[in-house]
């Protein structure tokens, strides 16, 4: 007991102990105030367990602390806000101001106008072949304007396929027809001996036949011996049987020559189809053409009807738009049809764009769902000057329009909801109603409930109203 009451009490070093470190921190603890006396005793068994009682419920507190602050801080800031904005002055107010908007006006006045359409199209080829290759064979020669972008004139020489094979066959096929027509000559000749032999034979049988009808007579007479009269009765026989041959060769020599002439009719359309190959394996320029899809070059092999180029005419192209419906309707309503019509092209490929004259010569089949229109070609009268068109370009197309007249001329701004437009009367705008009958450039034209004179405003407005406060500038 006295060891473990000096170890209670500071060392000689001046160190604390461990009771007097808790009795710092907790002050006198219960049943601590008694556990040293002036006469020396030690504390009891119940000591240990009230201190660590005491430090959970200490722990405790400290948490509950900790998550209730935050929590009464929270609430104490929102009834501070609500009594704030509950609390706060009134500003004063203003009486309201009437809003006037500035706007641009033009005045109605009623015009007989012509204007043009204004279109958008695309340059395309009038004419254009493949040129494909007649004959087969190696590529021997190609022109200088067989190439991507080249132009050629008519007749250029484009390709030279290798000609030997058809040289040849067709010097074969001519000695065919050579060989058969003098045979042929030949059957003739032989015709014309025949012929004659078969004459001079009839003429013997002739004489033959007399001096029989002379012997007969005689025989029966006895003036001859009947010996003699059968001789001369054989001799007409042989003769009659010799022309009969030769009547029988004759024919058949005819016959021969008719066959002959097929022959040689059969071999001269041989030779002339040799001939043929044989100019076929040049190809020419049918027109005048830009050469574009080059697909021969010198060594290739070609099958026939392989592609060789394709050809583009030059003095043919045709500048292709689309009308709409109701353009295409007015027009013809207008005048009957559109064919014969002429236009205006306009190239933007320079700071003075290019102008080609064009006269249309053909309309759609169809009207077309995509673009919700017909389309219209008009052929380029001079698609070489001042610069030459290539198909593929993208133009402006001038199209002359119907007269209108009693029309009023407006921008677009000035129209709302393709109905209704606003004039000025004594600064209020005031809605009338109109209807659109066509368009002249980015203006529109327009037919209504207009006086001459009306002031329309053209200033576009977000909320434009009846009696919407206006002034003029």
């Amino acid at each position: 007991m006295d060891q473990l009451r000096h170890a209670e009490i500071d060392d000689a070093d001046g160190v604390r102990s461990p009771a007097r470190n808790r009795h710092d921190r907790f002050g006198d603890l219960p049943g601590e105030a008694g556990a040293s006396s002036d006469d020396g005793k030690t504390a009891g068994p119940r000591t240990a367990p009230r201190g660590r009682l005491l430090r959970g419920l200490v722990a405790t507190g400290r948490f509950l602390l900790q998550l209730i602050l935050p929590l009464i801080i929270m609430v104490a800031a929102v009834l501070g806000y609500r009594y704030m904005i509950a609390t706060k002055p009134e500003a004063p107010k203003q009486a309201g101001q009437a809003i006037v908007l500035p706007v641009s006006v033009e005045r109605a006045t009623s015009i007989t106008v012509k204007p043009a359409i204004a279109l958008y199209g695309t340059i395309v080829s009038g004419r254009q072949i493949e040129l494909r290759a007649l004959v087969a064979g190696r590529v021997a020669e190609t022109g200088p304007g067989l190439r991507s972008g080249g132009i050629v004139a008519k007749g250029d020489q484009l390709l030279v396929i290798d000609r030997f094979d058809y040289e040849t066959a067709a010097r074969e096929a001519e000695a065919q027809v050579a060989e058969a027509r003098a045979k042929l000559a030949e059957h003739e000749a032989q015709l014309v001996l025949d012929a004659g032999n078969l004459q001079y034979l009839r003429e013997q049988l002739k004489i033959s036949e007399t001096d029989l009808d002379r012997a007969e007579p005689l025989g029966r007479q006895g003036t001859v011996t009947q010996r003699t009269v059968d001789d001369r009765r054989l001799i007409v026989s042989q003769r009659r049987q010799a022309a009969t041959q030769l009547e029988n060769n004759v024919a058949l020599v005819d016959a021969r020559i008719a066959q002959q002439k097929a022959i040689i009719a059969r071999l001269s359309s041989a030779a002339d189809r040799s001939r043929q190959r044989l100019t076929e394996t040049r190809l020419e320029a049918p027109f005048d053409a830009y050469v574009t899809d080059v697909g021969a070059q010198v060594g290739r092999m070609v099958s026939v009807n392989d592609r060789v180029a394709t050809l583009i005419d030059r003095h043919f192209i045709e500048v292709r738009f689309t009308l709409t419906d109701q353009q295409f309707g007015r027009l013809v309503a207008g005048s009957g049809r559109l064919e014969g019509r002429k236009v205006v092209v306009r190239w933007n490929v320079a700071r003075e764009a290019p102008r080609y004259e064009a006269t249309i010569e053909r309309v759609g089949a169809r009207i077309t769902a995509d673009s919700g229109g017909i389309e219209v070609f008009a052929r380029i009268d001079d698609p070489l000057q001042p610069i030459p068109l290539r198909p593929g370009a993208f133009v402006e197309v001038q199209l002359d329009d119907i007269v209108f007249a009693d029309v009023v001329r407006l921008p677009a701004s000035a129209v709302y909801d393709r109905r209704t437009v606003y004039i000025v009367e004594a600064g209020k705008l005031v809605p009338r109603q109109i209807e659109i009958v066509g368009s002249d450039g980015e203006a529109l034209l327009v037919r209504g409930a207009l006086a001459e004179g009306d002031k329309v405003v053209g200033t576009r407005l977000s909320t434009p109203g009846a009696g919407v406060l206006v002034k003029e500038r």
